[in-house]
C-alpha cells in the first residue's frame, strides 16, 4: 500500500490510516487518543465500513483501546520493520 498508492479509491469501503505521529515531548498527553476518536467518528460519519492500518508491536495495545483487532503480521517489509494489520470493522 506504500509502494502504490494509485491503488487508493476516495470512495473506497474502508479508511486507511497511513500514519500518527505525536512528538515525543507531547506523547502521554492524550492528543494522539483524541485525533483516533475524532477519526473514527468522521469515518462512521462517512458510512464507511471502518478502519485499517499498520503498527507495530508496541502500539497493539494502543489501537486495542479503539477497538481494533488484530489481523496478524502484515506482508509489509516497509522500513524493515514487522507490521501488524489492524481492523476496526464498525
Amino acid at each position: 500500500m506504500y509502494e502504490h498508492a494509485d491503488m487508493h479509491s476516495k470512495d473506497g469501503a474502508w479508511q486507511m490510516i497511513f500514519g500518527v505521529a505525536t512528538d515525543p515531548a507531547e506523547q502521554g498527553k492524550g492528543y494522539a487518543a483524541a485525533l483516533m476518536r475524532r477519526v473514527i467518528a468522521d469515518t462512521k460519519s462517512q458510512g464507511k465500513k471502518g478502519l485499517v492500518l499498520t503498527c507495530k508491536e508496541r502500539l497493539l495495545s494502543f489501537y486495542r483501546q479503539f477497538g481494533y483487532r488484530n489481523e496478524g503480521v502484515s506482508g509489509s517489509e516497509h522500513g524493515g520493520a514487522v507490521w501488524y494489520e489492524m481492523r476496526l470493522t464498525f
